[in-house]
């Protein structure tokens, strides 16, 4: 089996506050996320080491988005996301 059998998976707009390092303004920005969500039970067809790897799964999000452009219309330039962790996992 794989992972993703494991998981549900669907994409969030969350909205965090960033500071531009071009102009140093601070804004909120909206951050594309994959949010894979554990299933209730493991999927049909599951050996006993399949069950073990399902026991051990954790619901997690992944950040999409790498970079974005700043808020402030005077500046406007892209910069990457850094303070954001690209992994989070979520407690049930």
């Amino acid at each position: 089996m794989e992972e993703r059998d494991f998981f549900t998976e669907s994409t969030e707009m969350r909205t965090h506050t960033l500071i531009c390092p071009k102009c140093g303004q601070a804004a909120e920005y909206k951050v594309a996320w994959v949010v894979r969500r554990k299933r209730a039970q493991a999927p049909r067809g599951a050996d006993e080491r399949d069950r073990a790897r399902f026991a051990k799964a954790q619901s997690y999000m992944v950040r999409r988005d790498d970079k974005l452009s700043c808020a402030n219309l005077r500046c406007r330039k892209p910069f990457e996301i850094t303070t954001l962790q690209s992994l989070a996992f979520l407690s049930d």
